[in-house]
């Protein structure tokens, strides 16, 4: 532990040498985070009488994903917005047919941890791991991310921006696109511009794209937002629909969802 408490008096004069500069604060920050990464390093080779328990070595956590049943495993992810650490140590398995909703109030990380998951946001540490093995290209291609913004072209039609956006991952039929906008129960809105519509008939063509993606892993961000009653319950449906026949999702929201069903978990972030 002396190594560590060396290193951040290192860094430590560093900052005060520099201090009277503007960056002589980004010095501070810098040394703390340091320090605090050290010490997520050590614990995975030493054991810690005071919390009593033996933190894996690398060598021990590949073996212990190789033997993990979750087809998704988030293993102890850190992440810092500033001087804040927002996320700590946050670890979870997710296996097929199953839901994972992050719960929290505003501010809590649940976004910034679904785009951790979806590759959009590195964290400080902490490692991703799909099917036992580190997430990589494969992984992406067994992904669907849907954020907080639609993502749609105003000026283009919902089937034109169904066919544009499912287009990004394969080849889609128009009639592909209208059977997606049925489910959502928009098919009347296929020729309308995207523009006109209103913003929960927006939310619904956004995730339509989820029925054309063909991927097994579904990460959403407030999926339920603008919809009205029938609106969520046509959501509720689908992800139902989708656990069934084996899908996993990762969801935040602020109103439970699939509430009572089996295989549904939640993880609280504060």
């Amino acid at each position: 532990m002396a190594r560590r408490y060396g290193l951040f008096n290192r860094m430590g004069k560093l900052s005060r040498h520099r201090k009277g500069r503007d960056c002589s604060r980004i010095h501070v920050v810098f040394a703390r985070r340091k320090a605090a990464e050290f010490d997520l390093l050590l614990s995975r080779h030493v054991y810690l009488p005071d919390r009593a328990q033996y933190f894996m070595s690398s060598v021990q956590a590949q073996r212990f994903a190789s033997t993990a049943t979750g087809a998704l495993e988030v293993r102890d992810v850190h992440l810092w917005r500033g001087e804040h650490h927002l996320l700590r140590g946050i670890s979870f398995l997710l296996d097929s047919g199953q839901l994972l909703q992050l719960n929290g109030p505003n501010g809590a990380g649940k976004t910034s941890l679904l785009r951790v998951i979806a590759r959009l946001l590195p964290p400080e540490s902490g490692e991703l791991f799909w099917k036992g093995q580190p997430a990589a290209a494969d992984y992406r291609q067994n992904m669907l991310y849907l954020g907080h913004s639609n993502a749609l072209k105003l000026d283009l039609t919902a089937l034109e921006n169904l066919r544009f956006s499912a287009g990004l991952s394969r080849e889609v039929s128009d009639a592909e696109c209208r059977a997606a906008l049925q489910a959502v129960a928009i098919p009347h809105c296929a020729e309308l511009p995207a523009r006109v519509l209103s913003a929960g008939q927006r939310r619904r063509v956004a995730l339509s794209r989820l029925l054309l993606s063909n991927v097994p892993l579904w990460v959403l961000d407030e999926p339920i937002t603008n919809l009205d009653v029938s609106g969520i319950a046509v959501v509720e449906s689908l992800l139902a629909q989708h656990l069934e026949k084996g899908g996993m999702i990762i969801a935040a929201a602020h109103q439970a969802l699939l509430a009572g069903h089996a295989g549904v978990r939640s993880v609280q972030l504060q």
